[in-house]
């Protein structure tokens, strides 16, 4: 059973929204004053649609204690390149065609076998773009999530830089008030956070909006399905594992420890908490 971390995250709703424009220019001056980083927001969207829950990013998580440690494994032995997993997450988080958080691109081993290639945001543990970021919009939460307070981001773009996977993406157009119409929706899944203002970088949260719910309910990630991320779910051939790594019965756990697995660009020290099974063909390092 999930527990909660040491510390209880508060999500106080906000009463109105300000606008893009407004926000990032309150954000710039505190910076410059130099207490933006003292400020502790919470990101609680309202969002219409019923079936949708609220966007969370506890930024309490990130100072306090937690006993779990979040990752996914990616078997890319098992992996058919079907996509589904990049589908439920765009229609999950809302996410337009043009800035997918889930990067598939089909690769080649060295014996000439192809395997198909998924890279979500990779959550490290020494995250290169919570280092950078001025006014931590993105930070790194005690249970390993890396998140984004998109009330708090300035746009500057830092964090896109400095991470090494190409996971982030800018969001150019203001897509809260357009009109169009999510295709993947809801055949793949229904909406369960706000779409994202302009000005604002977004990636992959490991559907935090799930494990933030399994904190309130007591359920377990990569067990029950209503907080386990929707890209594992999805995923036809099971291809896709999420899990504790602290919790040593954990399927995840199991893998690790007992099945050859690789992390990419681990020479860089950022320690990312998505494993990968190697295809056949493949040196795990």
């Amino acid at each position: 059973m999930i527990m909660k971390p040491e510390k209880p995250l508060d999500n106080p709703a906000n009463d109105e929204l300000v606008t893009d424009i407004d926000r990032r220019a309150a954000l710039k001056l505190m910076t410059a004053a130099g207490i933006a980083t003292a400020v502790a927001a919470t990101l609680t969207v309202p969002f219409n649609n019923e079936q949708a829950v609220k966007a969370s990013a506890p930024q309490d998580a990130a100072r306090g204690d937690s006993p779990h440690n979040w990752i996914m494994i990616i078997d890319l032995q098992k992996c058919i390149g079907c996509q589904y997993c990049i589908f439920a997450c765009q229609a999950v988080n809302d996410v337009a065609d043009d800035m997918q958080w889930n990067v598939y691109l089909p690769e080649v081993t060295a014996t000439g076998e192809t395997f198909h290639m998924t890279r979500p945001c990779l959550h490290c543990r020494s995250a290169p773009c919570t280092d950078v970021c001025p006014t931590s919009a993105t930070y790194q939460r005690a249970d390993g999530l890396v998140i984004m307070d998109y009330d708090r981001c300035i746009g500057c773009r830092y964090c896109q830089v400095a991470c090494p996977y190409d996971v982030r993406r800018f969001n150019w157009t203001n897509r809260r008030n357009e009109e169009r119409v999510n295709t993947l929706q809801p055949e793949w899944g229904s909406p369960e956070i706000e779409r994202r203002a302009r000005g604002v970088i977004e990636k992959c949260s490991f559907c935090v909006q799930r494990i933030d719910r399994a904190y309130q309910t007591g359920q377990t990630p990569g067990e029950d399905r209503g907080v386990t991320p929707a890209c594992v779910n999805i995923c036809p051939v099971g291809a896709r594992k999420f899990g504790d790594l602290n919790d040593e019965t954990s399927e995840v756990a199991r893998i690790v420890a007992n099945t050859p697995t690789f992390r990419l660009r681990e020479e860089l020290g950022t320690e990312p908490n998505v494993y990968y099974v190697p295809a056949e063909g493949m040196i795990a390092t």
